[in-house]
């Protein structure tokens, strides 16, 4: 649908170009009220401009501002429902001046808009205005007259609605990736998508936001529901990643992986039971695929992760550990078929929509390992759905469609990378497996540039990412007359003095070594006195690496755990 909006100094009027709508959506930019008008209240003098949907309002420093969408793509249609992705937006002010801010306020507001840009900027905000994009079809088929009737906002799954706190008033937008593909084999042309939907609850980036909080919500908590459409039959399979679910933290403190901490101060079996009865009630029965390390510092999570299982007790819920990195090592990827063979009578079991349960799979951040053993387990579904739909004769694979089957490595792929770019910061690891199934030594070099980029962010950039997450999702509001702004915290002394020292000892042990002294034993007692101030300051750092990382500021770290 068009929208236009029309701009006067104390109204936003908002008009949809339907045939036959009257209708117009008038916000006082004064008292921000909402109200219903029609189209020949709107001033002559208002200036006019195309826009393509409101994601909402928020509240900053200088004052109110709505958020629109000015750009949109078409990325397909799911059963004539077409489907938008927004790739542009405009922040405007409700404010027609700042002049009532004072310098350091103007400052403070800057950086908040410049947070809600960011979490703009990251690709998967997708729409439509006649499909409900937020559930799987076998939670739309279970559905009563009474859902039917109500307004897509209404009936939104609120889990992945990522502007429900902008919108109030206004239309949901759900943070979604969506992969769209018109396919043929044999002759038979279907369509096939891949939709992972986005949990807004305890959403952050990978190493501020792990684990659970005290309503069982899962950090990184993915739904992906691949679909199949074939001459009016419908297929789905749906899948779940998430954080281990209980209280632990991995804190970046510039070492390349900071050790995990389990919570030793809380109860951790009420957020765990909380956490697996919300599965059970979405998803029904409960497969739980741990693919963590099964020594060092990963140990502890998997025993405790299935300790917790077994004290659970709950029919419902089986669980299976799979140390990935042990058992691939030495480039044997071909090992992930004992996996997929030890789950594969509970594969049958689940099925497909109707599903009699989900496999839930996590590794440390829930998303390399993760994506390379979903992609396998809905290949093997996928299977018995083509065949099942006639599309597929008897004894064909899916690995013989030379150009389905790359379609298919290419979508997973890309999920991969969409799913780490908004948890971790780059795209994701191991990816030349699911686009070629096999490992290569580029992959291995390219794994190793993207875990450079996520040390370097993770350490001295997750601050901002998290705080302009917060905000977006109403997780902390701003105060207009706040008078202390949490974005001006104080730095320690050690935080300027001794990066500084460390350079300038590290400098002159160089200078001190290129320009000899006129003996050997005096230039070495210099190399000696300067590498040794230079690796004493770097030991120094690294010890009290938590004040040298990049920290959130709006809301308060322990809360997050």
């Amino acid at each position: 649908i068009a929208v236009t909006a029309h701009i006067t100094p104390e109204k936003f009027y908002v008009e949809a170009c339907d045939d036959g709508a009257d209708d117009v959506l008038a916000i006082d930019r004064v008292s921000t009220e909402v109200t219903l008008t029609v189209k020949k209240d709107v001033p002559p003098s208002a200036v006019t401009r195309p826009i393509y949907g409101i994601l909402g309002t928020i509240r900053l420093v200088a004052g109110t501002y709505l958020i629109v969408i000015t750009k949109k793509k078409k990325v397909g249609e799911i059963f004539s429902h077409a489907i938008w992705k927004a790739t542009d937006f405009d922040i405007l002010s409700y404010k027609k001046t700042m002049l009532h801010l004072t310098d350091i306020q103007l400052q403070d507001n800057k950086v908040f808009l410049s947070m809600i840009t960011h979490v703009l900027s990251v690709d998967g905000f997708y729409f439509s205005t006649t499909y409900d994009l937020t559930h799987t079809l076998q939670r739309l088929a279970n559905t009563s007259p009474e859902f039917q009737e109500m307004s897509l906002l209404e009936r939104a799954d609120p889990r992945f609605v990522w502007n429900g706190h902008l919108l109030r008033e206004f239309a949901a937008q759900p943070e979604v990736i969506i992969s769209m593909h018109s396919c043929s084999i044999n002759g038979k042309c279907f369509d096939w998508l891949l939709v992972s939907r986005r949990s807004c609850f305890r959403a952050g980036v990978r190493y501020y936001v792990r684990g659970i909080d005290s309503e069982g919500h899962a950090a990184n908590f993915v739904e992906t529901e691949q679909i199949v459409h074939y001459k009016g039959s419908k297929a789905s399979f749906v899948q779940t990643r998430g954080s281990i679910p209980f209280f632990w933290s991995q804190r970046p403190n510039l070492k390349y992986k900071p050790k995990p901490q389990i919570s030793k101060s809380v109860n951790h079996m009420d957020g765990f039971q909380r956490h697996f009865d919300s599965q059970i009630i979405s998803y029904g029965k409960q497969m739980i695929v741990n693919l963590v390390n099964q020594k060092g510092s990963e140990l502890p999570l998997e025993q405790t992760f299935a300790k917790m299982v077994n004290s659970m007790a709950n029919g419902m819920v089986r669980y299976i550990a799979f140390d990935f990195h042990k058992e691939c090592s030495r480039m044997r990827w071909d090992r992930l078929q004992i996996l997929l063979d030890q789950l594969a009578e509970q594969q049958d079991e689940f099925s497909y929509f109707l599903q009699e349960g989900t496999f839930r799979s996590n590794c440390m951040d829930c998303l390399d390992r993760t994506n390379v053993i979903q992609s396998l387990l809905a290949r093997r579904s996928l299977q018995a759905q083509l065949q099942r739909l006639g599309v597929l004769h008897v004894g064909q694979r899916i690995e013989e469609q030379a150009d389905f089957e790359k379609i298919y490595k290419n979508a997973w792929a890309d999920n991969a990378n969409a799913c780490a770019k908004q948890y971790a910061g780059t795209g994701a690891l191991k990816t030349d497996y699911t686009r070629t199934g096999k490992r290569t030594q580029w992959g291995l070099i390219m794994d190793g540039w993207n875990s450079l980029i996520r040390y370097y962010k993770n350490n001295f950039s997750d601050g901002f990412r998290q705080d302009a997450i917060d905000l977006f999702l109403g997780n902390y509001s701003v105060d207009e007359v706040e008078s202390a702004s949490p974005l001006h915290v104080k730095k320690d002394w050690k935080f300027l003095a001794l990066p500084i020292i460390m350079v300038v000892a590290f400098s002159m042990c160089i200078i001190c070594l290129l320009m000899a002294g006129d003996t050997w034993t005096e230039t070495l007692a210099y190399v000696l006195f300067w590498g040794t101030a230079s690796f004493g300051t770097f030991a120094i750092i690294l010890y009290n690496g938590k004040d040298f990382v990049d920290a959130p500021k709006l809301v308060q770290k322990e809360k997050m755990d």
